[in-house]
């Protein structure tokens, strides 16, 4: 059985955990289908130093949902508001996934909140052939007519699915809304090159972490990035896939302790 955190809720609706303390803020995004117990293990290690803010996103886990037709803009709008409504001035934003695509809108529109980014898994500049894959399975999900489960065997290897992990990740696509879900999916579908220019003008420190066995957030699309963002730096961890920070958490947690003391 699924384990949940204790969550607070801002005045419209979105739900968050506040753990820790410190000077900075770093928040946490989680990717599509999940929630915040999806960050488990960096809860409990960046908590220790920092303060540490996980957020659901809209129609996930315990957040309000957004409009059917919201597309990644709005996404990154609906994050913006959230800021504003913890009186959160900078803070230090991961993302993973589908969270990393709304980290890459808020520091292309409004860098001035953001003291440092960091993308896990994060999609860049997809081929037309995988943007097409994509946008299959998200009008696949917005019919109703899918297998919830299917992204596991993309994410973990077949060593895996006996996993602690592996059961966590199961049982959190088990709970997601499905109205959530599709909405969220076509966002993440048609979002991997709405800031992808934004990176030659970030001034920040951004760290972009990938598995190596991650064929949909691929290691090219890390370093890509990372070669084009001034303080950019790619960590590809090796014999990993998409959710690596739950899969690799010491070597995830460590590159972020890393990434949180870069200036």
């Amino acid at each position: 059985m699924l384990k949940t955190l204790p969550r607070s809720k801002t005045r419209t609706g979105t739900a968050f955990v506040d753990l820790g303390k410190g000077d900075e803020t770093t928040i946490l995004i989680h990717g599509v289908g999940m929630r915040i117990e999806a960050w488990t293990p960096q809860l409990e290690q960046l908590s220790k130093a920092h303060r540490v803010v996980a957020v659901d996103l809209p129609g996930h886990g315990e957040s309000a949902l957004l409009e059917d037709a919201a597309r990644l803009p709005d996404f990154v709008a609906w994050f913006d508001h959230f800021l504003r409504e913890l009186d959160i001035g900078t803070a230090n934003v991961v993302g993973h996934s589908m969270g990393a695509l709304i980290a890459s809108g808020i520091v292309a529109t409004a860098p001035e909140k953001v003291r440092r980014v960091a993308l896990l898994n994060g999609v860049y500049r997809r081929t037309d052939a995988a943007r097409e894959a994509v946008k299959t399975r998200a009008e696949q999900i917005g019919s109703g007519r899918f297998d919830p489960f299917a992204p596991l065997a993309r994410w973990f290897d077949a060593t895996d699915t006996h996993s602690a992990t592996y059961e966590l990740v199961h049982d959190l696509l088990a709970s997601v809304n499905p109205a959530g879900y599709a909405t969220a999916y076509h966002a993440f579908a048609e979002g991997d090159a709405v800031y992808s220019d934004c990176w030659p003008a970030v001034r920040c420190p951004a760290l972009f972490l990938t598995g190596s066995d991650d064929h949909n957030s691929t290691a090219a699309m890390a370093d890509a990035m990372a070669a084009a963002t001034p303080k950019g730096q790619a960590v590809v961890i090796q014999g990993h896939r998409h959710m690596v920070n739950l899969t690799a958490p010491e070597q995830v947690d460590h590159a972020l302790q890393h990434w949180l003391s870069a200036s």
